[in-house]
């Protein structure tokens, strides 16, 4: 597939997917979101895939929705709006529910719509001057998809907090909150994200990384007694995958799995 807003490669399965609009700041249009999901599919369907990267060009990792997709979001009805709406919903359930383990790494700016990318990943690291934040609500609008999983991630009220007042906070200030796993200089969060990528290709099993999501999704969306019973079916599950006795005939023998 030929990419216009984003590019895509797969090196040592590890699928890179960049957002590659650096003279909008990487913002975010029809267009973006559908080359995102597309990418993110095609990452999810390739078995020489296991970890994807999610990152950006330019000076900013992603400022939200540009200024011409704003506009047209007002001359649109609402069925199209909510057409629109659902798409970038499918998107960061995609992201958020995907088999594969997701690190973003933010080298810029990540706001609103783009801190809700930064949100739905399961791991982020970011660079010292990089800002996060939801403004939404100083322009009217609202951070409405983004909410049901910042809430997940942070809890409500650091929620409420950063959602209402849109504030911007620093890249130290969202590793203390839990928006974000990490900072790193510059010069070396190229090598940060991509040593823990490649630790995680080689030292995890790709059936135990995408299980461990569903159970993390699990204990969050059921009931206590139904996530246990869940948990304890994947753990019988679990046990029988060629991958659990390719561990424990590698711990057994004091050799590396071969995964």
């Amino acid at each position: 597939m030929s990419w216009s807003f984003i590019t895509y490669e797969v090196v040592n399965r590890i699928a890179t997917i960049t957002l590659n609009r650096p003279d909008k700041r990487n913002a975010l249009n029809d267009g973006v979101v559908k080359e995102l999901i597309a990418a993110f599919t095609e990452a999810g369907k390739d078995s020489a895939v296991k970890v994807i990267v999610l990152a950006a060009n330019g000076e900013a990792f992603c400022v939200g929705a540009d200024l011409e997709y704003l506009q047209q979001l007002q001359r649109n009805t609402y069925e199209e709006n909510l057409a629109d709406s659902r798409q970038l919903m499918e998107l960061m359930q995609l992201i958020y529910s995907h088999e594969k383990t997701v690190i973003a790494r933010i080298e810029g700016h990540a706001i609103a719509g783009g801190c809700g990318l930064a949100t739905v990943c399961d791991l982020s690291y970011a660079v010292p001057d990089a800002k996060f934040g939801y403004t939404e609500v100083k322009i009217g609008f609202v951070p409405a998809l983004v909410s049901v999983f910042l809430v997940r991630k942070i809890g409500e009220g650091r929620a409420r907090a950063l959602m209402l007042t849109g504030k911007l906070i620093s890249a130290e200030q969202a590793v203390q909150m839990g928006l974000i796993n990490g900072v790193a200089a510059p010069g070396q969060i190229h090598d940060l994200v991509q040593q823990l990528a490649e630790d995680l290709c080689t030292g995890a099993s790709a059936n135990s990384l995408s299980l461990t999501k569903k159970l993390v999704a699990n204990a969050l969306d059921l009931p206590m007694q139904q996530a246990l019973e869940e948990a304890a079916k994947i753990n019988a599950l679990t046990r029988e995958h060629p991958d659990c006795r390719e561990g424990i005939r590698a711990f057994l023998h004091k050799e590396k799995p071969g995964w």
